[in-house]
């Protein structure tokens, strides 16, 4: 162990943190950052659709530019009724599980009400829908992150589980090492990494 002794008159230099401290405290930092922001993208794209009575879909194509692109992820909402200005999620053709997300251009009353939409790129609009078809109106978009949906194919909330526990569990480690190492030092005293 190494022992300064400062010159009468003079008062020593204090000690420094040790540069490993520098980057733990970095590591932990960007670890709850990332913790925090996996929870939120979670939270967003599967807790909140189904608490919603909604759904988390892909969107694949440009039909819908410069408002979503292809790998946005929109959670469409069932609602009671539809207005022109709408971005909805319907099936094209009754019965069919295909799904377009376009906006509500027009309606149709009558004996036979129906949807009149069109995707926000395209030139003409398309076959009127009935409000049968129609799944929901689009509450939100998180861009992006429809690609990493398709990445990991329909085993995508097990992957998003094993992540997040892998970062809660990771976190947890460095909570507890932190605390044991403050046991050691002991109030008030800083480690410099010399035995």
């Amino acid at each position: 162990m190494a022992t300064t002794v400062a010159a009468p008159g003079t008062t020593p230099a204090p000690e420094q943190a040790p540069t490993g401290t520098f980057w733990r405290a970095v590591l932990s930092g960007t670890t709850a950052v990332l913790l925090v922001a996996l929870l939120l993208l979670a939270a967003a794209v599967a807790v909140v659709p189904r608490v919603l009575g909604g759904a988390a879909l892909t969107v694949l194509t440009g039909s819908m530019e410069p408002t979503y692109s292809p790998g946005d992820m929109v959670v469409a909402v069932p609602q009671a009724e539809y207005e022109v200005g709408d971005v909805v999620t319907f099936q094209p053709v009754a019965g069919d599980p295909t799904l377009v997300t376009h906006r509500v251009v027009g309606a149709t009353l009558g004996a036979e009400p129906a949807y009149i939409t069109r995707g926000d790129a395209n030139g003409a609009d398309d076959d009127p829908v009935s409000p049968e078809q129609v799944m929901g109106r689009v509450v939100y978009h998180v861009p992006y992150v429809g690609h990493l949906a398709g990445a990991v194919g329909p085993n995508r909330g097990a992957v998003v589980t094993a992540v997040a526990c892998l970062l809660i569990g990771y976190g947890s480690y460095l909570v507890i090492a932190d605390s044991r190492a403050g046991r050691r030092r002991g109030p008030g005293q800083i480690t410099t990494g010399e035995s």
